[in-house]
C-alpha cells in the first residue's frame, strides 16, 4: 500500500533528517548522514525521477546531506553553494546570489506579514510517499534465503519506479496564479529521493520492507519557470497509485518466483487484500504486532464514542478512532542498531520458536506447491465487458457519484483478483475504465463526476432497474458487501443477455437476481468467484425472484390446460390425412434472421 504525508518546515524537516533518512533509527547530534546510515544498517538514499536533468542530477545518484538540506529543506537548487560562489565572484550581491538559487517562490514569502492569510499558510516542502508491500511479502523476504530476498527487493524496486513514473506522467500537475487556478502537467517530471527501510518502528523489531519516496514540491511549469506541485491532485490519485503499485508488485513476484496470490479478508465485511498463496497465516499475526495492538485498544475507544454520542460510530468515525488508537499505542523507536543479517537471523529464530522449523524452512517450497494448485483452477483471463460492469457496480454502490480515478482504482483491483499475479496487457486498466464510461455511466453535476446509468445496465427489464437502489440503502451490511451483491446482479444480467443473443431470444425480467453464495461447477470459475461473497439482503431478493418465476409458471400451466380443453372440444379431422414427406424431401431449417454473435470477449 501507499500512504502520503507532507514534509513541512520545522518538525517535518527534522523528522526527515533524523528518522526517514537513517532508517527510522536514532541519529545522534553531530553524526554525519552517511555514518548514521551505516550504523543503522540501511543503504543511502538515491535520486529518482525525470525532473533530475533540470537540476544537473542523474537517476541513481546518492542523496548527500547538503543536497537534501537545500532542495528538501529550503526549496533551493541542490548545487546552490557552487552557484552562489560563481555569482558572488561576478560581483553580484549576496541577496541576489541567494535569490538565484531559489526554485520558485521563496519559503519566506509565506511567512511574511504582508502575505494574505500568512498565519494560516504552512508551506509544503515535499511529500513523503511510503511504499509497503503486502504482509506475506515481508514474511518471505525476512525468512527465506538471500537469493529470494534479493529477488523480492528487486520486485519492490520495479513496482515503486513504475508507480512513480505513472504519477509524473499522468497525475502530477504544476499550479500557479491566485489560489492555484492555473494547472498544467509538469514540464520535465518529478524529483524524488528514495530511502529504503527494513523494519517496523516498534520496540520489538519486525520485518517491514518499505521505501520512503520523498517527492520535492518543486517542479517546472510548461514555460520553464519553477513552481509548486498541486498537492491535492496527488492526494486525490493516491488510491489509484496504490492499486497500481500492488498490481505491479504481484506481477513481478509471480514472473520471477512463480508464486500465486489469493484474497485474504482482514476485517469481516471489508475489502480483502491480496497475499502470497501458501504462506502460513499465523506468520501474518507474528509479523503484524502493531495491528493487534490497535485492535486491542479500539473497542474501548468505540465504547466511549457510543456513550458520548448515543449511537455506534459510522464509517468516518471508525477511521478516526482507528487513527486515534494507532497514536495511543505507538511505541518508542528501537535504539539498538543491528545489521540486516543480524535482523534476519533474529527474525528467523523468533519464527522457529513460535511455529517450528518446518514452517520457516519450507516456506518457499510450500508457496510454489500451492501456486501450482491455484493455476490449475484459476484461468488468468479478463473479460473486458464483465470487468467494466463489475467496476461500475462496486464504485456506484460505495460512492454514488464518482470520477475517472475511482473507476481506475477499482479496475486495477479487479485485475489483481482476476489474474492472481499473471501479467496484464499494457493499458488494459484504462480500456476497462473507458468501456465502463462509454457504456454504463452518465454525467452528473457540473464537474467531471459521473454515476451509473441503470437504463444502460438494464435496457429492457424496466422492473429490475431498481435492483441496486435497495442495496445502497441497506445499512445492515457494509458498503463492500452491498457492492459485491450489486456486481453479482449486474454480471448475471450480462450473462443472461449473452445467452439470449446465442439463442436468439429476448431475456426475461425474472432471470436477473442478486446471487447468493452458491458453489460454482467444477472446472468453471468466473471473476466473482475470486473473492468471498455474502448473502446479506440476497434472501429477500431471491424470494421475490422465485415468486415471480412461480407465478409465471402457474400462468403457463393454466394456458396449457385451457389449450387441452379446447382441443378436446374441437371436432376430429378427417381420417384422410396428408402423408408427411420423406426425410430426404424435408427442407433444411434456416437460422432465424437477425441473429447476432455473442457479445463481449476475452482480452
Amino acid at each position: 500500500m501507499i500512504s502520503l504525508s507532507p514534509v513541512r518546515p520545522g518538525a517535518g524537516v527534522r523528522y526527515l533528517f533524523r528518522g526517514v533518512m537513517v532508517g527510522d533509527g536514532h541519529r545522534a547530534v553531530g553524526t554525519s548522514l552517511r555514518d548514521a546510515q551505516d550504523e543503522a544498517g540501511v543503504p543511502p538514499g538515491v535520486w529518482k525521477g525525470r525532473g533530475l536533468a533540470a537540476l544537473g542530477l542523474q537517476a541513481g545518484d546518492v542523496v548527500t546531506e547538503r543536497q537534501a538540506e537545500l532542495l528538501l529543506g529550503e526549496g533551493r537548487h541542490p548545487d546552490a553553494d557552487r552557484i552562489e560562489r560563481e555569482l558572488l565572484a561576478q560581483g553580484k550581491s549576496p541577496a541576489c546570489a541567494r535569490r538565484a538559487t531559489v526554485l520558485g517562490r521563496p519559503i519566506e514569502h509565506n511567512r511574511s506579514s504582508k502575505t494574505e492569510k500568512a498565519k494560516e499558510r504552512t508551506p509544503w516542502l515535499a511529500m513523503d510517499l511510503v511504499f509497503r508491500a503486502p504482509s506475506t511479502a515481508h514474511i518471505a523476504w525476512a525468512l527465506t534465503d538471500d537469493e529470494t530476498r534479493l529477488v523480492l527487493e528487486s520486485c519492490q524496486d520495479v513496482a515503486r519506479d513504475r508507480t512513480l513514473a505513472w504519477l509524473e506522467e499522468s497525475v502530477a500537475q504544476i499550479r500557479w496564479g491566485s489560489g492555484g487556478k492555473h494547472r498544467r502537467p509538469v514540464k520535465d517530471g518529478l524529483v524524488v529521493a528514495v530511502f529504503r527501510h527494513y523494519e517496523s518502528r516498534a520496540a520489538e523489531s519486525k520485518p517491514l520492507l518499505h521505501d520512503h519516496a520523498v517527492v520535492s514540491i518543486r517542479a517546472r511549469r510548461p514555460d520553464g519557470e519553477w513552481g509548486n506541485l498541486s498537492a491535492d491532485t496527488m492526494l486525490a490519485h493516491i488510491v489509484a497509485a496504490d492499486t497500481l503499485y500492488t498490481l505491479h508488485f504481484m506481477e513481478e513476484v509471480t514472473t520471477r518466483l512463480g508464486w500465486a496470490w489469493e484474497p485474504r479478508e482482514v476485517t469481516s465485511g471489508r475489502r480483502p487484500v491480496m497475499e502470497i498463496a501458501g504462506i502460513d497465516r499465523r506468520l501474518i499475526g507474528w509479523q503484524s504486532t502493531r495491528r493487534q495492538q490497535i485492535e486491542d485498544a479500539l473497542p474501548l475507544l468505540m465504547d466511549k464514542y457510543e456513550e458520548r454520542q448515543g449511537h455506534p460510530p459510522g464509517e468516518k468515525a471508525d477511521y478516526a478512532l482507528a487513527c486515534q488508537a494507532a497514536d495511543q499505542t505507538r511505541s518508542p523507536k528501537r535504539t539498538e542498531l543491528l545489521s540486516l543479517t543480524e535482523l534476519r537471523t533474529r527474525w528467523r529464530e523468533s519464527a522457529i520458536r513460535a511455529f517450528g522449523a518446518c514452517t520457516v524452512y519450507r516456506l518457499a517450497e510450500r508457496a510454489r506447491a500451492v501456486a501450482a494448485a491455484v493455476w490449475a483452477r484459476v484461468r488468468p483471463a479478463v473479460d473486458v465487458v464483465l470487468a467494466a460492469v463489475d467496476t461500475v457496480a462496486v464504485v456506484y454502490v460505495m460512492r454514488g457519484a464518482f470520477a475517472h480515478r475511482h473507476l481506475l482504482a477499482e479496475a486495477r483491483r479487479h485485475l489483481s483478483y482476476a489474474l492472481r499475479g499473471r501479467p496484464h496487457q499494457r493499458g488494459l486498466d484504462e480500456q476497462i475504465v473507458q468501456t465502463a464510461i462509454d457504456a454504463y455511466t452518465r454525467p452528473v453535476g457540473r464537474g467531471r463526476m459521473m454515476t451509473a446509468d441503470l437504463h444502460a445496465l438494464y435496457p429492457h427489464d424496466t422492473k429490475d432497474q431498481a435492483v441496486l437502489r435497495p442495496l445502497t440503502r441497506n445499512r445492515s451490511a457494509t458498503p463492500y458487501q452491498r457492492a459485491r451483491l450489486a456486481a453479482g446482479a449486474l454480471t448475471a444480467r450480462v450473462h443472461v443477455a449473452r445467452r439470449a443473443d446465442r439463442l436468439n431470444s429476448r431475456p426475461r425480467p425474472h432471470t436477473v437476481a442478486v446471487p447468493t453464495t452458491l458453489s460454482p461447477r467444477p472446472g468453471r470459475r468466473t471473476s466473482r468467484d475470486l473473492e468471498p461473497t455474502t448473502d446479506v439482503a440476497a434472501v429477500e431478493l431471491t424470494r421475490r425472484t422465485l415468486e415471480a418465476a412461480a407465478a409465471e409458471m402457474a400462468e403457463m400451466a393454466a394456458r396449457l390446460q385451457a389449450g387441452v380443453r379446447e382441443r378436446a372440444a374441437a371436432p376430429h379431422p378427417s381420417s384422410k390425412s396428408v402423408a408427411a414427406p420423406p426425410p430426404s424431401a424435408q427442407q433444411p431449417v434456416q437460422p432465424a434472421p437477425g441473429r447476432t454473435p455473442p457479445t463481449g470477449g476475452i482480452a
